[in-house]
């Protein structure tokens, strides 16, 4: 047997202090995570149940790459996030557990084509041309849970051209990692290599070409990604 066309690489990101990689499976994102970023987005910031859109992993972008402007979008967003990797598969993880299958944490910017994303969401349609385009999940290097712990609050800060956007605290959280990592794996299997982008804080707004974009989280450093011309 041969396969018809050859198949793609694995897509992977970097793992902090370490030449290793992590191969990434799929990318989950959670939505309206803080609640002053949903009231922004004009929706209750109440605590009902997390909701969930993924990206491909294909779309990963390493630290200090160059993001093209993305095509059939005018309003192009950068969204900070707390990426957490999950080291141990399972299903129905008991949320006690559930710190036991993440393996680490990574900064990462949830790029977003914002105008696509709002006008499917005014139609009742998915989001997957607004969220989930090539190259729109700028993701650090992981560092391990074994060196950094499981933040639960620290400073999560975004910057584009030295000038603060975005600035809160991982405790504002709505639903923890932990609590994340429970009710996705009671929807669906969980394995090593998925991502999980936990939200972002309010702030959230445009980039355009030439713009340098950096997010930075308290004990995981912080990554910089430029905005280039349009693709």
């Amino acid at each position: 047997m041969s396969y018809i066309f050859e198949p793609a690489q694995v897509p992977t990101i970097a793992v902090a202090d370490s030449d290793d990689l992590v191969p990434v499976r799929r990318i989950f994102c959670v939505g309206r995570n803080y609640a002053a970023h949903a009231r922004e987005m004009g929706r209750d910031p109440d605590r009902e149940p997390p909701f969930f859109f993924t990206k491909p992993a294909d779309a990963v972008v390493m630290d200090g790459e160059t993001v093209a402007y993305p095509p059939e979008t005018e309003n192009f967003h950068y969204e900070a996030e707390l990426v957490a990797v999950i080291g141990a598969g399972g299903r129905d993880i008991a949320e006690a557990d559930a710190l036991s299958h993440v393996w680490g944490y990574a900064v990462g910017n949830d790029l977003t084509r914002r105008d696509l994303q709002l006008a499917a969401r005014e139609l009742g349609r998915p989001w997957d041309m607004g969220k989930a385009f090539d190259r729109s999940a700028v993701i650090g290097p992981v560092h391990p849970a074994t060196s950094v712990g499981h933040p639960d609050k620290g400073s999560i800060r975004l910057m584009v051209n030295g000038e603060t956007r975005q600035d809160a605290d991982l405790s504002e959280l709505i639903w923890s990692v932990p609590e994340v990592v429970s009710i996705l794996s009671h929807s669906i299997g969980l394995q090593p290599g998925d991502l999980i982008m936990t939200g972002t804080p309010a702030g959230v707004g445009p980039l355009v070409d030439g713009d340098i974009c950096t997010v930075a989280i308290e004990g995981l450093g912080e990554i910089t990604t430029t905005i280039g011309p349009r693709g």
